[in-house]
């Protein structure tokens, strides 16, 4: 989830409809909201007849989103073209989990993820808490009309405890992005400690962990990724939902040494897929952290089995593959 690593209500008014822009704020929220309407998102009146019954997310540039990282204070990544992606580490902790020193880029890193749809822009998330931030950032994001959708550990025996709580709402993007950057100044900056520079190359054989999983992962400084989409479309609402807003499997390497690795993430799986999953990483030798939801309307339902483990990083990636294989993944991407 960050590595990435991202529900509603059930409502029909948090993904209401919004009223028609002119042409100039298209270029924002695809349809958009007018000015009177809630920057939270929660319409007074529905007024979706302009839209398709199931909207996809609308193809943006990175200058359809600069007032986005003006307002929010931090710079973000297209990601596939439509999700504009905005991380959230937290260097400023100092967290250790099976005597394991965790990286940010491991398992502390928020996110926030913007995508366009032609009724409004979608923000989905989380952010990292310490159990004292933990009741100002709900108090946070309850003033701010967001939705809090989960709200869990990732990690096992974790010093000091860390709280994840998954976030959504749905307006106009840059009064979410002002808003989301209110809950980050009484919750823990993310962005308050620089990342630490480092030039050593990283400790792992990545071409075997490739192979083993049968996709290209992403290196981070001394951390190894790879984020893999369902194979369905998933929606909420009406709205189908790209990978990178938070629906993909996560698997996350950090290089301890002599090729051994520190590896976590979560796995998403479909309730028949679950027993599965849960057999496959207790017969790898996996720890099993946490099952539960990231959404509340997602369609179909999915869950979030978070996962530790501890060895070579080669044989963690092939004893993961069973687990992966008992879900409906995305076929890799072609190699260009």
């Amino acid at each position: 989830m960050s590595a990435t690593r991202r529900g509603r209500t059930g409502a029909p008014s948090v993904l209401g409809a919004l009223a028609a822009l002119t042409a100039s704020a298209f270029a924002l929220t695809g349809c958009g909201a007018a000015d009177g309407h809630r920057a939270d998102g929660h319409a007074g009146a529905p007024e979706r007849a302009h839209c398709p019954r199931l909207q996809r997310p609308i193809a943006t540039a990175d200058a359809d989103w600069r007032a986005v990282a003006k307002a929010l204070g931090r710079t973000g990544a297209l990601r596939e073209k439509v999700v504009y992606g905005v991380s959230l580490p937290r260097r400023d902790l100092k967290v250790t989990s099976r005597g394991v020193d965790i990286g940010s880029s491991l398992a502390l890193n928020g996110a926030a993820d913007f995508a366009r749809y032609c009724d409004g822009t979608m923000l989905m998330g989380d952010l990292v808490l310490t159990e004292d931030e933990l009741p100002k950032a709900t108090e946070a994001l309850q003033k701010a009309g967001f939705e809090q959708t989960a709200l869990h550990k990732h990690l096992p025996d974790q010093t000091p405890p860390i709280w994840w709580t998954h976030y959504q709402a749905m307006g106009d993007p840059v009064t979410l992005a002002r808003k989301l950057k209110a809950v980050l100044e009484v919750s823990g900056d993310p962005v308050a400690v620089p990342p630490p520079e480092s030039t050593k190359p990283i400790d792992l054989d990545t071409a075997e962990i490739d192979e083993a999983l049968g996709r290209k992962g992403i290196a981070e400084g001394r951390t190894y990724k790879f984020f893999i989409g369902r194979g369905e479309t998933v929606t909420s609402h009406g709205h189908v939902l790209p990978a990178p807003i938070g629906v993909d499997t996560v698997i996350k390497f950090q290089a301890l040494g002599d090729e051994r690795a520190a590896v976590t993430g979560d796995i998403v799986m479909t309730a028949h897929e679950v027993q599965k999953v849960i057999r496959a990483l207790h017969e790898g030798g996996f720890e099993l952290v946490e099952l539960h939801n990231h959404m509340l309307d997602d369609e179909p339902r999915l869950f979030y089995l978070h996962y530790w483990g501890i060895g070579d990083g080669a044989e963690l990636a092939r004893g993961l593959r069973p687990a992966l294989d008992a879900t409906n993944l995305a076929p890799p991407a072609p190699e260009s």
